[in-house]
């Protein structure tokens, strides 16, 4: 079955969200110039030390020039917009669509294990969807967003452990909050007064974060954020009973794919010729992880040739 065959039932999706509501701050402008001051000292959350596991440090101290709130609502909005989108063109899989199924019972499986690497995703309203198009490609916006394409699951004939390095992976994107950290990076480059103003909400730094926000989809994260969602992605996998070797055969396909004609994935995930290398040295790590994790009852694979 394909996204094609299921069109003359495919859903119609909601209106977009509503303008999001505006925080009230103390207009008081010197307790933020402190907190940026104190901003490397401040406490951040992370994985305690000696546990079992990947090591990849605590998060970057730039992402929290931006309020999360406000980033996980424009990522919602953002969403809600492509779904809406394809929605229209009735490509947006239907809920019985057994690939939808096959990654919403993955996604279930994995996000208990989230709640480690930033304890927001509690509370994050996770979503899975698929989108048929050819394109091999996958996301996890901030706040809990999924979108996969239906081209890298057909193109590359994923097994379910793959399937699961790749949800993984984007969901550590989320959880590491890259795209927060990339904006704070691109505000501070623009000086500590506009970061104020946006992170009051006030002036030209809430129209620069309203601009970033439209970028979310766009994004290119950086090589060290690769190797922190590769990684991550490798412990919750493991933990949620998926193979963590897939990884190593995961971006194998990409690389060839990537020969045959440019894969928009890596558009904006940017690989290295060290990339299978750094995931076949942590594999030691999370092995035992592995081993004594319950495995899926239910089987998959990847779609049937139609």
């Amino acid at each position: 079955m394909t996204l094609v065959d299921e069109r003359a039932r495919l859903p119609a999706v909601g209106c977009p969200l509503c303008a999001a509501r505006r925080a009230c701050v103390p207009p008081d402008r010197r307790l933020f110039v402190r907190a940026l001051g104190a901003g490397a000292a401040a406490l951040v959350v992370g994985p305690a030390l000696g546990r079992e596991g990947v090591d990849i440090g605590p998060p970057s101290a730039l992402a929290r020039l931006i309020p999360a709130e406000q980033i996980e609502r424009a990522a919602a909005g953002q969403y809600l917009s492509l779904l809406r989108q394809n929605g229209e063109r009735r490509s947006l899989a239907p809920p019985d669509h057994p690939q939808l199924r096959r990654l919403r019972v993955i996604a279930e499986r994995i996000i208990p294990f989230t709640y480690e690497w930033n304890p927001r995703a509690r509370q994050w309203r996770w979503e899975v969807n698929l989108i048929g198009s050819k394109q091999i490609n996958a996301f996890c916006m901030p706040g809990g967003k999924i979108a996969f394409f239906y081209g890298i699951l057909d193109r590359l004939k994923l097994s379910d452990d793959e399937v699961a390095m790749v949800m993984g992976h984007e969901m550590t994107h989320a959880l590491r909050e890259h795209a927060r950290e990339q904006m704070g990076k691109n505000m501070a480059a623009r000086g500590a007064v506009e970061i104020g103003a946006a992170v009051l909400g006030l002036g030209t730094g809430g129209r620069l974060l309203a601009d970033a926000g439209r970028q979310l989809l766009t994004l290119q994260f950086s090589r060290s954020d690769e190797t922190e969602a590769d990684l991550v992605g490798l412990e919750l996998a493991a933990r949620s009973g998926y193979d963590p070797r897939a990884g190593i055969s995961l971006w194998q396909k990409m690389a060839e794919a990537n020969q045959r004609a440019p894969v928009e994935l890596l558009s904006t995930h940017p690989s290295g010729p060290t990339r299978i290398s750094d995931i076949k040295a942590n594999l030691p790590k999370v092995e035992g992880l592995y081993a004594r994790a319950p495995k899926p009852e239910l089987k998959f694979g990847p779609p049937r040739p139609s």
